[in-house]
């Protein structure tokens, strides 16, 4: 049992790496055919496990868990380090079995082991499949034969300050642009190139986006550039790293020590700021924030949302990341979808150079699988291991099969207060500014509480929340505007009416 706030937040969230945002394409070597049974029982079982535990913490600790094969009564599995292995045996331990018991019930016990990590430099992926011009062919050489002793020395600054594992594969080179992420990625190529006594443009640069829409690959990216200028320190953390970096300075007596260290940094990369949890860590992280940005060093964070809306947050730390220029990483456009298919199926070929894909068959997973990039990912990695492990070809009827699983529904379009606030503005022909106001007059409340009931049935976003976001009300207020529209919609069809055609707008 934790001792203290940080300390239970810590060893809530603190994975020791999420999952990478791109899956390696090639498969493992020492996979069996007949082990194909023991991973369609893995995917019933992860299944059962995200619903007991819920996907925050399925996330956290269970993303990169993988089934190594059943021996006798034993399921043996496999973690990338030996902190997932000591925590996921120590605290759920007993659940994981449970879920595989449901489906084997002759299992007793489970064994989890700690994978070797062979971590290829792949640094630099071709744009398209056709690009074999000889002037690419000469840089894919000379990209492959760049010297191990950079990633070496990266990985182990990046260890001795306490931070987070880099993937060689996350890169500029490899991060295909389109129009979700221009703006993204100019100004995260801004940072990268800076050199150490340069001005710094904009502080913080905060990217938020959605899972799986290349907001790790970008930071990723920062680190290994930026540590190709001499002399310039730029350190790669995750929020739960952070965590437990602090948290394991307290413990140790080495907290001043922990926080020179973070201040001595040129550029700080944060990623996943939405898992930062416990009032002293969080005051820590402003403190390094607020040192970093008023002594001209640069910090980049990530989030799945905007500053404004990371309700965990201390408000003033909030406010602070809304102050630097904040960039939405929207979603991929099937055009940039089948731009890396592309450069994933060029990647894979210097592997596995038989490895091919008709363009029909790209042009239908690009169609066809929506959700992310990682969802992409995941239909070449079955295309490839089909080809290597049975030696036939791709085809339209095999993708159909192997990528069913990964076509969901369309979601609905995630819909944002600021957006409700204009639209609704708008058509009562009043300014956002008087729906933030104290205003009582009648054609002001009316829109005002139509605009709340609106954020409170079309948004995630809590009342005391949406209460902030109304000029900073109390959130019985909110409840009240919710209750009164409630009731007048079931009694008024002309309102009705208008609350249907203003949800349309705001879901188109």
């Amino acid at each position: 049992m934790a001792n203290s706030d940080e300390e239970r937040s810590a060893h809530d969230l603190i994975a020791q790496e999420r999952p990478s945002h791109e899956r390696p394409l090639q498969p493992r070597t020492d996979e069996r055919p007949e082990q194909r049974s023991h991973q369609e029982r893995w995917l019933r079982v992860k299944d059962r496990l995200r619903a007991e535990v819920g996907e925050d913490i399925f996330t956290s600790w269970f993303a990169r868990m993988e089934p190594e094969g059943i021996d006798g009564d034993t399921v043996r599995l496999s973690v990338a380090t030996r902190f997932l292995k000591t925590w996921i045996q120590s605290h759920y331990g007993e659940k994981v079995l449970q879920c595989w018991q449901a489906e084997t019930p002759a299992l007793r016990r489970i064994d989890i082991v700690v994978r070797s990590a062979v971590i290829r430099s792949t640094s630099t992926a071709a744009k398209a499949p056709e690009a074999a011009t000889p002037a690419r062919e000469s840089q894919a050489k000379t990209d492959s034969a760049e010297p191990r002793g950079f990633a070496a020395h990266v990985s182990s600054s990046q260890e001795a300050h306490g931070g987070s594992p880099l993937d060689p594969r996350l890169t500029f080179d490899s991060f295909v642009v389109g129009r979700s992420n221009t703006l993204a990625h100019a100004a995260a190529k801004q940072v990268a190139v800076a050199r150490r006594n340069d001005p710094v443009m904009f502080n913080p640069l905060y990217i938020h986006a959605g899972v799986g829409l290349g907001k790790t690959h970008l930071l990723q990216a920062i680190a290994w550039m930026g540590n190709t200028q001499p002399d310039r320190k730029v350190l790669y953390l995750t929020a739960e790293r952070f965590m437990y970096g602090f948290v394991s300075a307290l413990r140790s007596q080495t907290a001043i020590a922990f926080k020179e260290a973070l201040r001595g940094i040129d550029v700080l990369v944060i990623d996943d700021l939405q898992f930062l949890q416990g009032k002293s860590t969080q005051a820590e992280f402003s403190h390094t924030l607020n040192s970093l940005i008023d002594g001209g060093r640069q910090v980049v964070i990530a989030a799945d949302r905007p500053p404004l809306d990371l309700e965990s947050l201390d408000e003033r730390v909030r406010s602070r990341l809304a102050g630097g220029l904040v960039v939405e990483m929207g979603s991929l456009g099937e055009e940039l979808r089948l731009e890396i298919l592309n450069s994933r199926v060029a990647l894979a070929r210097m592997h596995h150079p038989g490895f091919d894909v008709p363009q029909a068959v790209l042009a239908y997973i690009a169609r066809s699988v929506t959700h992310n990039g990682r969802d992409l990912e995941g239909a070449l990695n079955r295309l490839l291991a089909h080809s290597k492990l049975t030696g036939q070809p791709v085809t339209m009827d095999l993708a159909e099969r192997e990528i069913r699983d990964l076509i969901r529904p369309q979601e609905p379009k995630r819909v944002k207060i600021e957006d409700i606030q204009r639209i609704v503005a708008r058509h009562y022909n009043v300014s956002r500014g008087d729906l933030l106001s104290s205003r009582r007059t009648a054609n002001v409340v009316r829109p005002r509480q139509v605009a709340m009931y609106l954020a409170k049935t079309l948004t995630l976003r809590s009342l005391p929340e949406i209460g902030r976001r109304f000029g900073g009300r109390d959130h019985t207020t909110v409840l009240h505007a919710v209750r009164k529209i409630e009731n007048l919609v079931g009694n008024d069809s002309s309102l009705a009416e208008e609350i249907e055609s203003l949800k349309r707008q705001l879901q188109e």
